[in-house]
C-alpha cells in the first residue's frame, strides 16, 4: 500500500504486503522486502499530527518487517537513511534519527528517537541504542548490546549496559585501512581507555595526535561535539 505523498525513485523494489505512508521521499534502487512499514506516525505522545517526513537514499536492502518512523514537529521533523545500508528483518529505527551510509543492522537492531548512527556501523542482533545517542563511524555494536551512551568512531562495545571492548579492526581492514591507520586507531583507544587518563587530557593528546594523523581526525570530531557523554 503506497500513501499519499510518497516519492519513489527509479528501480526501487517494493515487496508483497509492505505500507510506505507519507511524506516520504524514497531514491533510486532500494528494496523493501515483505510486510515492511515505512513513514509511518512516529510513536511519540507529543506528535499531534503536524507535517514531518522520512527521507531514504539510496540502493537500501529493507527486510521483512523493519519499521521506519517519520519525524516529529519539536524533533527536527525529519528521518533520515542514507545510501547502500543493509536493515536486516524487525530493525526499527525511531522518529528523528539519522542514519548514515553503508551501515548494517542486524535482526532485530532498535534505535530509539533521535538517534545519530554514523557511515559504515555494524549493528549486531537484538542490540538496542537509547534515545539522542550518537554511534560514530566504523564502530560495531556486539550482539544484544543496549548502549545508554555515546560509542566513538572505530570502537567495539558489548553488554548492558555497553561497554568499550577494543577497536574494529576486522570492519577497518574489510575497508581498505592500511596496517598503520588500524596501529593509529589501537593507539589513540589505548589513549582514550586504557592510560587511565581523565577525559579532557585524553581528548587532548588525541588533538595533538590528528594534527600528523588524519585517521583520528573524525575521532577528535565526534569527541568535541555535544552528547550524552561516551562509554566508558
Amino acid at each position: 500500500m503506497i500513501g499519499p505523498d510518497v516519492e519513489i525513485g527509479d528501480d526501487t523494489v517494493v515487496g508483497a504486503h509492505c505500507t510506505i505512508t507519507g511524506p516520504t521521499r524514497i531514491g533510486r534502487g532500494n528494496h523493501f522486502h515483505g510486510h515492511a512499514a515505512i513513514g509511518g506516525d512516529p510513536q511519540d505522545k507529543k506528535f499531534a499530527g503536524e507535517r514531518t517526513e522520512l527521507i531514504i537514499g539510496d540502493r537500501n536492502v529493507v527486510r521483512e518487517f523493519t519499521t521506519i518512523s517519520r519525524g516529529t514537529g519539536n524533533g527536527g521533523g525529519t528521518t533520515r537513511i542514507g545510501n547502500g545500508n543493509w536493515l536486516l528483518a524487525y530493525v526499527h529505527i525511531a522518529h528523528d534519527c539519522v542514519v548514515g551510509s553503508y551501515t548494517t543492522f542486524s535482526n532485530n537492531a532498535q534505535l530509539a528517537g533521535h538517534v545519530v548512527i554514523e557511515d559504515w556501523v555494524t549493528m549486531g542482533g537484538f542490540t538496542g541504542v537509547h534515545q539522542f545517542c550518537r554511534v560514530g563511524a566504523h564502530a560495531m555494536i556486539a550482539a544484544g548490546a543496549i548502549v545508554l551512551q555515546d560509542v566513538p568512531p572505530f570502537v567495539t562495545v558489548s553488554g548492558y549496559p555497553a561497554k568499550p571492548h577494543g577497536t574494529n579492526n576486522e570492519g577497518l581492514r574489510r575497508r581498505g585501512f592500511t596496517a598503520e591507520q588500524i596501529q593509529s586507531v589501537r593507539r589513540a583507544y589505548r589513549k582514550l581507555y586504557r592510560e587511565a587518563l581523565p577525559l579532557e587530557d585524553a581528548k587532548a593528546a588525541l588533538r595533538s595526535a590528528a594534527e600528523s594523523d588524519n585517521v583520528l581526525a573524525p575521532l577528535v570530531a565526534f569527541l568535541e561535539a555535544p552528547g550524552r557523554g561516551i562509554v566508558r
